[in-house]
């Protein structure tokens, strides 16, 4: 057993896996296969998919293939595909030259089409699709057999080939599977194979009028291409019998199906629909919005991939399903950037300190380190330091309570690896709000250790007035205001449980010089503020961060009350 195989967890979905390679079942080959629809972009339930896809294959030296099941043109689009792939390769997997359509087998999914109308197992049917709905009856009560179950074989196959020709308009007639209407799996009820849609598809235009279901076509593109095991999630499961119905009647070759639990998170919706729903009706600021559970959101929120497959580890592989707490993928994140995100210095709501004691005009430098967490890490930045400083409001109270110890009148406090200050003095305005701060400085104290060995219990950061570069920067909250989205009143849908307000603009921000050269893809923590990344729409003389996380981490805090003294 190699070293990757001994050290990764053991889940059913390995144990079923290796005791087809101790059969001998598909010669001991593991090959699996994502196959996202290009309907949309994916989300962190997709990454725990091809995490799972990829991740087996890998661990068994086998393959994975990247298949798009694109077999509904009107929702599908190029702008989908490329996101796909690119999500998919930032989380650090590669299906190589695997790159598959089910749009690729068209034809031969028409061919077992027909292999089927001349066996007597499926049927053009005309009802519509709310009378289809109807026929089909409910889990207490059977269906009923549609009026043209039995039409002759030779009447199947011609209006099958004139469904092709495109003779008839979207919906007059469909192809259906004919296997049980008594059946208690409902998918059994003779469910429809083909559909009349008169839409051009993205990749192969004007040449099909006619599209295979999903539960169709996926299947069979599988046995295509010669997967072992498909892996799917446990909605799946009561699909499986038609899975596995499709494939013996065609005598093609038969994969396995092994289903496991989705992801379900606190605060989020995981529903493409209803994704949808959010970006069209303008709920986000599109599909890449920072507060979306779509891994383009994450990415430029400044989550990490590593971030995000710590989490999916953290959380394995299960056979039923749970809620897990958003917490536990904001403490991976978090856990992530602890040691990776370079330091700096942003004041987010700035006010003048005055250190009447330093010269004016003079500027000196200070050799901070970026990463104070990495031991190896010998990098320093250097930062500027001036007469006139920014310091956050919330960093002086001119009234403190007890037990405040940032700056107050008369108290000292540490500026981050800069000078002890003492306020002196505050600027009002006319309205009686304070505009400026005035303090002293202790010139020995230089680099923020006074050699009297005095201390200090405050520790505040700032930034050089003379020096600072202004941003925006982006703070979102959860989009959802209570735990489960879904849990609304009967006559609401989960769009009533949104924030009144998950998104909050700051316009007067004030970051250290060295952040005018932030790069994309790179996640900062901004000292006793949290961790930021820069966002796409950042431009030179025009920055603009989105806050990633704050530094509070809930989670470390509920598994420090759960464990035992």
């Amino acid at each position: 057993m190699s070293d990757k195989l001994s050290s990764a967890p053991m889940n059913f979905i390995r144990e079923m896996i290796e005791e087809d390679i101790r059969t001998g079942r598909f010669g001991g080959r593991v090959h699996t296969r994502f196959p996202p629809e290009p309907n949309g972009y994916l989300h962190i339930g997709h990454a725990k998919a091809f995490t799972i896809d990829f991740g087996i294959a890998e661990l068994y030296g086998g393959k994975c293939n990247l298949r798009f099941d694109d077999t509904n043109p009107v929702k599908e689009d190029i702008e989908y595909v490329e996101s796909i792939k690119e999500d998919i390769r930032w989380m650090g997997f590669d299906w190589e030259d695997r790159e598959f359509y089910a749009s690729d087998y068209y034809e031969q999914l028409y061919q077992y089409a027909i292999q089927l109308i001349k066996k007597g197992k499926a049927y053009v049917c005309d009802l519509s699709v709310e009378e289809i709905r109807e026929y089909r009856g409910t889990l207490t009560e059977p269906g009923r057999n549609s009026p043209y179950r039995e039409r002759s074989v030779e009447e199947n196959l011609d209006l099958f080939s004139r469904m092709r020709a495109g003779e008839f308009p979207d919906g007059a007639r469909t192809l259906r599977a004919k296997i049980d209407m008594a059946s208690p799996n409902l998918n059994m009820r003779d469910p429809v194979m083909y559909r009349i849609i008169h839409t051009s598809h993205h990749r192969t235009g004007d040449q099909w009028c006619i599209y295979p279901m999903y539960d169709f076509a996926h299947g069979l593109c599988d046995s295509i291409e010669g997967i072992t095991h498909s892996l799917c999630s446990l909605e799946y499961e009561d699909h499986r019998p038609l899975y596995d119905w499709f494939l013996d009647e065609l005598g093609v070759y038969h994969p396995r199906q092994i289903e496991f639990a989705r992801l379900n998170m606190t605060y989020t919706v995981m529903s493409k629909r209803k994704l949808r729903k959010l970006v069209s009706e303008g709920y986000v600021d599109g599909w890449d919005d920072p507060r979306m559970p779509t891994l383009s959101g994450m990415r430029r929120r400044g989550y990490t991939p590593q971030a995000i497959r710590n989490f999916l580890d953290r959380i394995g592989v299960s056979k039923t399903n749970s809620m897990i707490d958003v917490e536990l993928l904001e403490h991976s994140v978090r856990e992530d950037l602890e040691m990776r995100a370079p330091r700096a210095m942003a004041v987010l709501d700035p006010i003048p300190l005055v250190i009447e004691t330093y010269p004016e005009g003079q500027v000196e430098e200070f050799d901070i380190p970026i990463y104070t967490q990495d031991p190896n890490c010998k990098e320093t930045r250097i930062v500027p330091f001036s007469r006139v400083i920014y310091i956050e409001r919330e960093d002086f109270m001119e009234n403190p309570p007890k037990k405040f110890f940032r700056l107050a009148p008369g108290s000292e406090v540490r500026l981050m690896n800069a000078y002890y200050v003492t306020c002196t003095d505050v600027v009002k305005n006319e309205k009686g709000e304070i505009v400026e701060i005035h303090c002293r400085h202790d010139p020995e104290s230089r680099g923020g250790m006074s050699p009297d060995g005095r201390r200090v219990q405050g520790t505040i950061h700032w930034v050089s007035a003379q020096h600072a570069v202004p941003a925006q920067i982006n703070l979102y909250e959860h989009l959802f205001n209570v735990p489960n989205p879904e849990d609304t009143e009967e006559d609401k849908d989960f769009t009533a449980n949104i924030a009144a307000q998950s998104k909050f603009v700051l316009t007067n921000c004030m970051l250290e010089p060295e952040l005018a050269h932030a790069k994309l893809g790179t996640t900062y923590q901004f000292l006793r503020k949290g961790y930021f990344c820069l966002d796409l729409d950042s431009k030179p003389g025009r920055l603009i961060f989105n806050r990633t996380i704050s530094l509070r981490d809930s989670w470390s805090k509920i598994q420090a009350k759960n464990q035992p003294n």
